[in-house]
């Protein structure tokens, strides 16, 4: 029977149906004197929304035609559009709620990083507002809690491993299908003094893409929605350990650029080792596509990506995916033309914004009715139909201090600053204190 992590079910279904930047923040407005005020009734003012998000190029300009679309339909609103790279978004995302003076429409992840943000009371409840079968169940269910929904889901993003096809042309390689093809082409190419893997890892998640996936790999989903649910394993388990193995044997084999764990993923450093054939390979979600779209162009015809390779004896299936909704579009509490951004909301997750951001930047949606025609969507759909299962980022999974440990003891393991049964054991004594 076929299992899916993080308490959800298998999305393959849900995609079928659907049938990070530069280190700057771009600021898109319609009147550069207007400010965030609601309209006072006086004639010819207009109301003003406030918009965030965090994906540039292809994605941006989908984004922006939407607004404009909105804009057409509404006249009597602007828009201040507001771009600013992933990590720096958090940050000021934060500040700005905590402050009290959040953007009326936002860019989210659903999952564990929105319910903080709804736990608080911040974050507008739009049951009832939107039509449901517009959209993928299992990944509307990733912005719903207690059976209120905080935000609609346009797009999925898949963990792979991308790589230069012409450097493996070159040294005769081929994709690896198990971790004993990929050490051997990790040793080929360091041999040819390539640096297999590309990472940059100061923000913790892209590193933590390879403890989830050698998790899976080893043990399947089984492990992780045991640990979460408390329900006979924890993050204590030896499937945990050895996980942690595995990141330390690829660091001691010297498979990473060095100073990694220093280098930010928003300046794109890691991506440039790649556009310049420094480096073979990079895991990381498909918003690569989008990158290289707007970096480099002239590199996609060399970009080509394979799914994270079996481990002999483990328990999981190669065709199991790590995915993420994002972006999910949500409306502040504090908003105060509520009902406009809830229908800047809708026009963000239209069938013809889903079909144009999949056909500009090689992405499967989580909304229905689009035709999928880019290649890299086309294979990546096919893939999710395929998928025994398909989990969820743990940051975005578990109770946010739970997850930010998890990213810090990632971490520790690729800095080789702590050890694998170290950092097991802190997950699990703060999930005993978390989750109950």
């Amino acid at each position: 029977m076929k299992k899916v992590a993080a308490s959800i079910t298998v999305l393959s279904m849900m995609f079928l149906a659907a049938c990070g930047s530069p280190q700057t923040t771009n600021v898109k407005q319609d009147k550069p004197a207007e400010t965030k005020t609601a309209s006072t009734g006086q004639s010819g003012e207009k109301k003003t929304l406030e918009f965030w998000y965090i994906d540039p190029g292809d994605k941006e300009k989908v984004y922006l035609e939407a607004v404009e679309r909105f804009k057409k339909k509404h006249p009597d609103v602007d828009v201040k559009s507001l771009q600013t790279p992933n990590d720096t978004y958090k940050q000021k995302f934060a500040v700005a709620m905590s402050g009290g003076n959040p953007p009326d429409v936002f860019h989210s992840w659903g999952g564990g990083w929105l319910k903080e943000f709804v736990d608080q009371g911040n974050v507008l409840d739009i049951t009832g507002k939107f039509d449901a079968n517009n959209f993928s169940k299992v990944a509307l269910d990733n912005a719903t809690f207690s059976g209120k929904t905080y935000g609609l889901p346009l797009g999925l993003s898949i963990a792979e491993f991308w790589y230069n096809k012409e450097i493996f042309e070159k040294n005769g390689l081929k994709p690896p299908a198990t971790w004993d093809e990929l050490t051997k082409v990790i040793d080929t190419l360091k041999q040819n003094k390539v640096i297999p893997l590309a990472l940059t890892n100061q923000s913790k998640w892209p590193g933590a893409y390879y403890l989830m996936y050698f998790a899976d790999r080893l043990e399947g989903s089984e492990m992780f929605n045991s640990a979460l649910g408390r329900k006979g394993r924890g993050f204590d388990d030896p499937g945990y350990v050895k996980a942690g193995q595995y990141i330390q044997d690829l660091v001691k084999r010297d498979a990473f650029n060095k100073g990694f764990n220093g280098v930010p993923y928003d300046a794109g450093a890691g991506r440039q080792l790649l556009y310049t054939g420094q480096a073979a390979m990079m895991l990381m979600s498909n918003s690569i596509v989008n990158n290289v779209r707007q970096e480099k162009p002239d590199f996609e015809k060399k970009l080509d990506f394979f799914p994270f390779p079996s481990i002999q004896g483990g328990k999981g299936d190669i065709s199991s995916l790590q995915g993420a909704t994002a972006p999910v579009w949500s409306v502040s509490k504090k908003s105060k033309n509520p009902e406009l951004a809830i229908e800047l909301v809708k026009e963000l997750s239209t069938v013809e914004t889903a079909q144009a951001y999949s056909d500009r930047t090689g992405s499967v949606v989580a909304v229905n009715g689009v035709n999928y025609k880019d290649e890299y969507a086309k294979r990546i759909a096919e893939q999710v139909k395929q998928a025994k299962s398909i989990f969820w980022p743990y940051d975005q999974t578990l109770p946010p201090d739970l997850g930010e440990l998890h990213k810090d003891t990632t971490q520790g393991l690729f800095g080789l600053s702590i050890t694998p049964e170290e950092a097991a054991k802190k997950m699990e004594e703060k999930a005993k204190q978390m989750l109950k």
